[in-house]
């Protein structure tokens, strides 16, 4: 065989182990997510019942998601993009020796970092609360009670960045089936806490603040264990001065920003909820769960397995392949995302319904989470697309682009919400808070936009042959999801009618049924496995 024949073979079944590696990890972290998420649901589900769209679960809301937002930053955002390159270049260079003292010492200087932040948190409660939900100050209950419950869930904060850590270390060695998983554990003590805490308190949503704090030591627990198998834990130390920490630090600086700026967004769309009176907040909460669920599933699965994958090939200087990761995971984003999108879209009602109506959410929560959905579906593509995208910046350490564009999309949201809320409020329509929804959308598909057309000026992307004939095959597909899911989906009065049974039955057959019906015209149109190969520019 001539040695031009070996080296093509030999790219061949490079190319094929890429792609299968890159399906089965995002495959098993989609899997492990999934798990977590349906249990987030259930949990969900649980809150509604128990919970409905009251003031006290719009403080709690408030009190989970200023941690939350700042684990974004902290933990998978910020950190995991800034870490995770480094981690790869100091583990080629010096092997697990040099990870052990790298993990040991960004583990002692993040984690005093943000122990002195919890603590300024807890006491910083009352302003941190008003900052972010002015609109309790009208209301002293609220107001006080969601303070409470932020004292107990700021130190989530700490615990959920240090399992990011870990979750960090174990990706980069192949691993994330674990770090994935370990969500479904939070759900569990959220569970726990909703049915046999909450009823010894007086204000039972203060049960929920306790389920998080706990929640966020059980997760960090959970995943030492398996880093301490690799090899390379060790004890935290502070390490400020060492140039590898302050090079992951320098890096998150920007990334905080960059990579947040979904979250950014909801805490803006938080503060002119709470100002357009209660169960907004709540409304926006349970639609943005369904939304995220796929997001979660897909979206994030994706960018988790793909990062260490482009960091690799930055790191080996190989841009062919760095351009065939991205091209491979957009096509699996117009495959997957968006009939979820559409899905989503048009079941918006038949989900809300059977998953959250029933106790003390009433038919009008429906009808109002209904609202705030459909403008949240419009964005689920553009949301999965910049997680895509983003990792294609960090993996080159370049994080000042991803703010530029961020602090774009960022005034895109602000100007659209107060446009959307103000034209609803002037055609009094009560849903005034799908319009922040909306705007939301309106600023991550802004968002993926420009991402992608950096990374197209920059000669790092550029689509791959078959782009034009896969779009149409795609959007055939999904053209006839759409019109088999509005043909035998009934009218939101039927759902709210019928009873639990018939309702999650019914739900069901329009779910699996659009996925077959999805798959079948995807294949008869031409789809194969091929068309999702990684193909490298040779």
């Amino acid at each position: 065989m001539s040695i031009k024949g070996y080296t093509s073979r030999a790219m061949d079944t490079d190319q094929k182990a890429s792609t299968r590696s890159l399906l089965q990890a995002t495959t098993t972290v989609g899997a492990m997510t999934g798990v977590s998420r349906v249990l987030g649901l259930v949990r969900d589900m649980v809150f509604t019942r128990l919970f409905g769209a009251s003031w006290m679960m719009d403080a709690f809301i408030i009190a989970n998601r200023i941690p939350n937002m700042l684990r974004r930053f902290f933990a998978e955002g910020a950190f995991a993009q800034a870490f995770v390159p480094v981690l790869n270049e100091v583990r080629s260079e010096g092997g697990d020796v040099a990870v052990r003292i790298l993990t040991a010492r960004v583990a002692g200087t993040l984690g005093l970092a943000l122990f002195v932040l919890t603590l300024v948190g807890v006491i910083a409660a009352p302003l941190i609360v008003a900052g972010f939900s002015p609109g309790f100050l009208a209301d002293a209950d609220t107001y006080a009670l969601a303070t409470q419950m932020l004292r107990i869930t700021f130190p989530y904060l700490l615990f959920i960045s240090l399992t990011s850590l870990a979750a960090s270390v174990l990706n980069t060695y192949g691993q994330f089936a674990v770090p994935a998983l370990t969500p479904v554990l939070l759900n569990i003590v959220l569970i726990a806490c909703a049915i046999w805490l909450a009823p010894m308190f007086d204000y039972p949503t203060m049960a929920l603040a306790v389920g998080v704090f706990i929640g966020g030591l059980v997760q960090l627990g959970c995943q030492l264990p398996f880093v301490r198998r690799l090899g390379v834990l060790a004890w935290p130390r502070w390490s400020w001065h060492d140039a590898q920490v302050q090079k992951i630090f320098r890096l998150m600086l920007p990334a905080i920003f960059g990579s947040s700026v979904a979250q950014i967004n909801l805490i803006i769309n938080n503060v002119i909820a709470s100002l357009l009176g209660e169960g907004r907040i709540t409304w926006l909460y349970y639609s943005d769960r369904l939304m995220e669920f796929p997001l979660g599933v897909f979206g994030i699965a994706l960018a988790t397995v793909i990062l260490p994958s482009l960091s690799r090939n930055v790191a080996g200087d190989d841009t062919a392949q760095f351009s065939a990761t991205i091209d491979w995971a957009l096509r699996l984003v117009m495959l997957i995302a968006l009939p979820a999108t559409l899905g989503l879209a048009v079941l918006a009602g038949p989900l809300i319904t059977t998953l959250f109506f029933g106790g003390v959410f009433n038919a009008h929560d429906v009808q109002m989470a209904q609202a705030s959905l459909w403008a949240f579906s419009g964005g689920l593509t553009a949301f999965i697309t910049v997680k895509v995208l983003a990792p294609g910046y960090f993996a080159r350490q370049d994080t000042k682009t991803p703010v530029k564009i961020g602090v774009l999309a960022l005034a895109v949201n602000l100007i659209l919400s107060l446009v959307f809320v103000g034209a609803l409020i002037q055609f009094d329509v009560e849903a005034t808070h799908a319009g922040l929804a909306m705007a939301l959308t309106c600023a991550a598909a802004i968002n993926a936009l420009l991402l992608y057309t950096g990374l197209r000026r920059r000669k790092l992307v550029s689509p791959h042959a078959g782009w034009w004939a896969f779009s149409i095959r795609i959007l055939t597909a999904n053209a006839m999801l759409i019109i088999m899911l509005l043909w035998f989906s009934p009218q939101l009065s039927w759902w709210l009618q019928a009873d639990v049974a018939d309702r999650v039955l019914r739900l069901s057959a329009l779910v699996i049924g659009g996925v077959v019906i999805y798959t079948v015209t995807a294949l008869v149109a031409g789809i194969r496995p091929a068309h999702l190969k990684l193909q490298v520019s040779r």
